[in-house]
């Protein structure tokens, strides 16, 4: 079976864990890098692969069907937009734009062109996050209640001598906690409201080291997130999940989802509820049992690409589309504006 031939635009952290996944896939084909930086030139060199200063070289030249692009935030409209005007998919890492218009673009360049967009919300494609969605959807929680997350951590001293992540829009609201708020999307369904607090007393940095969310979904149900890059604590998605390699795992769950009919926690897949032998008059006073479903294991990077390849082929619908993307922006942003105004936002019914 021919694989799909795919280029990365942008060789930084994550640029390389894409390369690193292409070059051991059996879906993709990595035909050319293009990144200004010398550095990536040598990479590209050391690995055999075409090497291009400029993005609109590797398109003509190399002629990807797929391109990845993994560069800076405010650049990821105007790249993906060109790759798509030029023929080739796109997989746009999270978030998928710094603004709600450039978001707004993406998608309407994919409409225009017929050609699919995959944002990069890897977590979606952890075999873990495959289970879960497929015990709520099959009813395991009854109707949703609901969510408490943690994402809580201490980055660092030297993680902050770029001076970005110092500075607004590179702290944990849209670097970290935009990854939670996509899973609870996932799970839970569109957000209609949120309200927010954000500190920075620790840092004293011009950006956030600590928020706390309150967010109301669609079907009813309410969740809380708290989020924190300068508490020593492992409740996080980054050190349970174990997807990098880079982080020390820890066998502990930091997603609490609860219903009607059970609670799930994750990454663990603990499914607790009471025994179906214990008749209607259930509640406090009687016994909860806990279901430990075996933890899937599987890289996340390596099923996104390979589902990116059978996306672009019209094997697959996206599981996470362009639009999926812009809702999740959207409201991750909207966190922003409540702990700025102290105001709860509510979020349009549909994004245009």
């Amino acid at each position: 079976m021919s694989k799909l031939r795919i280029a990365v635009v942008g060789a930084g952290l994550i640029g390389k864990t894409h390369i690193e996944r292409a070059l051991g896939s059996t879906s993709v084909e990595l035909v050319g890098i293009s990144d200004p930086n010398p550095v990536a030139a040598e990479l590209a060199r050391s690995i055999g692969v075409a090497f291009f200063a400029d993005h609109r070289e590797l398109l003509a030249e190399a002629k990807p069907k797929g391109v990845v692009v993994a560069t800076p935030n405010a650049t990821h409209a105007r790249i993906a937009v060109d790759c798509l005007e030029r023929g080739a998919a796109v997989l746009v890492e999270k978030p998928i734009a710094d603004t709600l218009e450039d978001a707004r673009r993406i998608c309407e360049a994919s409409s225009a062109t017929g050609l699919p967009v995959l944002v990069g919300h890897q977590r979606r494609h952890n075999p873990i996050m495959r289970k879960a969605k497929a015990m709520v959807l099959g009813g395991a929680l009854g109707k949703p209640v609901t969510a408490t997350v943690l994402c809580t951590w201490l980055k660092p001293r030297d993680y902050f001598e770029a001076a970005w992540r110092r500075q607004a829009g590179g702290g944990p609201i849209l670097i970290n906690l935009i990854h939670d708020i996509d899973l609870m999307r996932h799970l839970y369904g569109e957000i209609d409201s949120v309200q927010a607090w954000a500190s920075n007393g620790v840092r004293r940095f011009e950006v956030e080291d600590s928020a706390v969310v309150a967010l109301r979904f669609r079907n009813g149900a309410l969740g809380t997130v708290t989020v924190s890059d300068t508490a020593v604590a492992p409740w996080n998605w980054d050190l349970s999940a174990g997807e990098a390699e880079r982080f020390p795992r820890q066998d502990i769950d930091a997603h609490f989802y609860s219903g009607t009919e059970g609670s799930l926690t994750l990454p663990r897949l603990q499914l607790w509820r009471y025994r179906q032998d214990q008749g209607p008059a259930q509640g406090w006073h009687d016994p909860l049992t806990v279901e430990r479903t075996a933890v899937h294991t599987g890289c996340p990077y390596t099923e996104q690409l390979r589902h990116f390849a059978a996306l672009v082929e019209g094997k697959e619908a996206a599981v996470s589309s362009a639009l999926d993307g812009l809702r999740t922006l959207e409201a991750t942003l909207a966190v922003t504006r409540a702990a700025a105004s102290g105001r709860a936002v509510d979020l349009p019914e549909q994004t245009p």
